[in-house]
């Protein structure tokens, strides 16, 4: 069993690619946080386009960067570091002009600018995981990739506080916001690609050979176990939509509760997320990835079978009911990403880290792409469609982790 790890701010720090990429990551989150969650709202009040069609622009720009992580892995593989997160930053600079110079009613200006988005908000995930994996080793890994995560949370949600108070300014406010976010990703970029790493394409630093979560050599590719994980992760991505689609749907539809029930998960999650990731991360250290990872899984089924249960309560109960619920899904996803894409980057090969990686956002991508449309085709039928479908497939995605021959 792995040795717990201690907590040490200055070499989370050091293991998260140092204080100038830190601060990097805050600048980069905060400006996400200020346009992502209203890119829809900018389509539609700023430049006055329908939702679906705005909708269909953005769902666009998703596909567009799932396509081109094969690419990006590719460059991973040949060593570049701090390059590709800041270009992932760069392309989404490019974003919000294209957004900034679209005049009302173009749609091609919003999809262009959708499509930069989407290729930058996709590619980050494996860049930095890439990164971080370069600068530290075994269990300091996934509490620096934890580190980030929580780290990301904070500087988003910040933001989207932030525009949230001054949209009520309207056009001018959601158009200041888009250029304050163009800036900061500017900056971020700079920051990043100051950092000036790069990797031996041969794999050092991590020339060592590819490792299990338990340290043992994995030997060969991850062929088999890791395509068994992949489309487990498909199944395991759609518990980060369920605060933000699937419960105020529930709640706001079928339940008829007041909003500010949604709004109180979604700022929970948050809270949640920024507070636990890294401390519930290194408590699981002393387990294995592979059985924290089925661990996740459990917990997301347990946490949809009780949002099955608290529906149907009546009396007013059933809104405070899945509130409390949201508590053990929020748990459930911490968990989860605290350790699969920690035993992704265990598993790569000393040679294609970049490309599993890249399959491994691609994998996620898709699974937070499809799942809006699965959920939302899902809930009309009722609680048990919903819950029950997700409750089974995640429970039998659970059992991915544990298959060895990865």
């Amino acid at each position: 069993m792995p040795t717990p790890l201690k907590i040490r701010p200055r070499t989370l720090v050091r293991d998260s690619g140092g204080p100038r990429y830190a601060v990097a990551l805050a600048v980069d989150a905060l400006g996400t946080g200020l346009l992502r969650p209203f890119l829809l709202l900018y389509g539609v009040s700023v430049l006055h386009l329908s939702a679906p069609l705005a909708g269909s622009a953005m769902t666009a720009g998703v596909v567009a960067g799932l396509v081109c992580m094969p690419a990006l892995g590719s460059w991973l593989d040949r060593g570049a570091r701090s390059t590709p997160v800041a270009a992932s930053m760069l392309v989404r600079v490019a974003g919000t002009v294209l957004l900034l110079a679209a005049p009302v009613g173009n749609v091609w200006l919003f999809g262009s600018a959708a499509l930069f988005l989407g290729v930058g908000n996709q590619a980050w995930p494996a860049a930095h995981a890439a990164l971080v994996a370069t600068v530290s080793r075994g269990r300091q890994r996934d509490a620096a990739l934890a580190a980030g995560r929580a780290l990301r949370n904070a500087g988003m949600g910040v933001g989207a506080l932030v525009a949230t108070a001054a949209l009520a300014g309207g056009t001018p406010v959601l158009q200041a916001l888009a250029a304050v976010t163009g800036c900061s990703y500017l900056a971020a970029a700079g920051l990043a690609w100051s950092v000036r790493l790069r990797a031996d394409p041969a794999g050092a630093p991590s020339a060592g050979p590819a490792r299990n979560e338990d340290g043992e050599k994995e030997d060969g590719e991850p062929a088999t176990g890791m395509r068994a994980l992949l489309a487990a992760n498909v199944i395991y991505v759609f518990c980060l939509n369920v605060p933000e689609i699937a419960l105020p749907l529930i709640l706001m539809t079928q339940l008829h509760a007041s909003p500010a029930w949604s709004a109180g998960i979604f700022v929970a999650n948050t809270v949640l997320v920024v507070t636990l990731q890294v401390p519930l991360t290194v408590l699981l250290s002393r387990y294995s990835r592979r059985s924290v990872l089925a661990l996740a899984g459990v917990v997301l089924t347990v946490s949809y079978l009780g949002f099955l249960v608290a529906a149907s309560l009546t009396g007013g109960w059933a809104a405070p009911a899945i509130a409390a619920v949201s508590v053990l899904c929020t748990l459930g996803e911490i968990i989860y990403a605290g350790s699969a894409t920690a035993l992704v980057t265990a598993l790569a090969p000393p040679h294609a880290p970049g490309r599993t990686l890249a399959r491994f956002e691609l994998s996620s991508g898709f699974g937070l792409a499809v799942s809006p449309a699965v959920i939302t085709a899902l809930a009309p039928h009722g609680a048990t469609a919903l819950w029950g479908t997700l409750a089974a497939a995640t429970l039998v995605a659970s059992a991915a982790p544990l298959r060895r021959g990865a």
